[in-house]
């Protein structure tokens, strides 16, 4: 048993959901443990405040209660602020987290995120890796909780000139010539940037596609694109298109975009492809409160904000927990339990599949394998139906623990993972959860799909228009 949740069994006891998955009867949801937690702290509780600073004095909070330590229930604090923190860690990120409250909590993460901790993992990430600084706790009182700075970038929705919109994939890059909003040429081309070591091969192929667009315009004003991985100020911090390149030769990788900007002499802006999705559904809906979310190889997310902004948090909720069952799935890279990529992925319907009855031959790719059950599923077999149903309610559970995070109106759910019969399987049983257990965000939240077409053309006008021109 994972230890942080050895403090928890009776609030897990009282989120017993109402809704159980048809693959996963053990599932126990994050929100339903956390409403039960807080329906017991609060009318008792004490404050408390966690504080994540980031690049260039940015700090973004989260406020809580938990129980006072002379509490009988103050044993169950740990394992709540714990997934809390871990949660808020990848939705938006740090290198330094302040815990304002009990000491006995403070005390707690920072040993956790220690260098023998269980969560060394998160802290080795965030700060070396991201942040490319040493990754601190700090354990504190509510009111010394540095106040919040967020600044969210008023990033896209500029459509004017002429512009180039990218997105690199791992099996494609697409670039579009856009003038005036307007799509007047486009392109995929297959290339394979993971088995590529030397980083110029990635430079080549990304320039070869911005002369290509460039080619159709009569000039370039701005060029916009995203990305899977980590983006911090136009540089890639992690990004699984680079996975092949050496460590010594990263820093050639970091700067690879600001290159070529550099070179081509316009504006350019580069961010997480997840971002560029929100932002473009924000486009086409004409609306703000956008949670985009890709299930695909991995879970992917992006977040458009109420005013409209992008605000330079992760959004990586494939490491993000939503079910606290202390026998959940194991995230092979962090080793952490039930977190996001086991439930909103292939990941999720290639461990489903055994015991749905089917068994999926070994000698085939990834993509392969999900072909295989989705065909299955497409055949009307009842055990890759319930696969599908599984993810439904997993994500509507998720989708109310999600909306204690974030301000939500839309939720746009695309990849992979739902195409075909899975998607409106995944949109039917996310609604029923939410019409049965949180009504009044049922009222609230649009869940949909988004055209493959529209979403397809959305994503490169979205990325194209993210730089200001002059």
């Amino acid at each position: 048993m994972n230890s942080n949740h050895s403090f928890m069994p009776r609030f897990i006891d009282l989120a017993k959901p109402a809704i159980v998955p048809p693959l996963e009867p053990m599932f126990t949801p994050a929100a339903l443990v956390n409403r039960a937690f807080l329906r017991e702290a609060q009318p008792v509780g004490v404050p408390l405040v966690i504080g994540l600073e980031r690049e260039n004095g940015v700090v973004s909070r989260f406020e809580s209660a938990v129980f006072p330590e002379d509490h009988p229930q103050a044993g169950a604090n740990l394992a709540y602020a714990e997934r809390l923190m871990k949660f808020l860690l990848w939705q938006r990120n740090g290198y330094r987290v302040y815990v304002g409250g009990p000491r006995s909590i403070g005390e707690y993460l920072r040993e956790c995120y220690g260098p023998h901790g269980e969560r060394r993992f998160d802290a080795h990430f965030m700060g070396q890796v991201v942040h490319e600084q040493p990754f601190e706790v700090i354990p504190c009182a509510p009111e010394d909780v540095p106040a919040e700075h967020e600044v969210g970038a008023a990033l896209g929705r500029n459509l004017d000139g002429c512009r180039i919109g990218f997105d690199l994939g791992a099996s494609d890059r697409k670039v579009s010539a856009v003038i005036d909003g307007q799509v007047v040429y486009s392109e995929e081309v297959v290339w394979e940037p993971r088995k590529h070591a030397d980083p110029d091969y990635h430079y080549q192929q990304i320039m070869a596609a911005l002369k290509t667009a460039a080619s159709k315009m009569p000039r370039v004003d701005a060029i916009g694109g995203s990305s899977a991985g980590i983006f911090i100020d136009n540089r890639p911090m992690v990004a699984s298109l680079f996975r092949s390149v050496p460590e010594e030769r990263m820093g050639e990788v970091k700067n690879l975009f600001l290159r070529i900007r550099d070179e081509l002499n316009v504006p350019l802006e580069v961010i997480n492809d997840g971002d560029v999705t929100a932002l473009a559904g924000s486009m086409a809906l004409e609306d703000n409160g956008v949670l985009g979310i890709a299930m695909g190889s991995s879970q992917a997310a992006g977040y458009v904000d109420m005013q409209g902004h992008i605000r330079g948090w992760l959004n990586e909720l494939a490491f993000a927990p939503v079910d606290y069952n202390p026998q959940g799935p194991v995230d092979e890279w962090s080793g952490d339990i039930g977190c996001g990529s086991q439930y909103f992925s292939q990941q999720c319907v290639f461990r489903l599949a055994p015991l749905a009855g089917i068994l999926i031959p070994d000698n085939i790719t990834d993509a392969e394998k999900l072909a295989f059950v989705q065909e299955k599923l497409e055949a009307g077999h009842e055990g890759a139906i319930q696969i599908w149903q599984s993810m439904g309610v997993f994500l509507g559970y998720a989708l109310a623990h999600y909306a204690d995070f974030y301000e939500i109106q839309h939720v746009l759910i695309l990849g992979r993972c739902t195409s075909g019969l899975g998607g409106k399987l995944i949109l039917d049983g996310a609604n029923q959860v939410l019409r049965a257990e949180f009504p009044k965000l049922a009222g609230t939240i649009h869940v949909q799909l988004p055209d493959e077409r529209s979403r397809r053309v959305g994503q490169s006008i979205a990325a194209a228009s993210l730089p200001v021109i002059g």
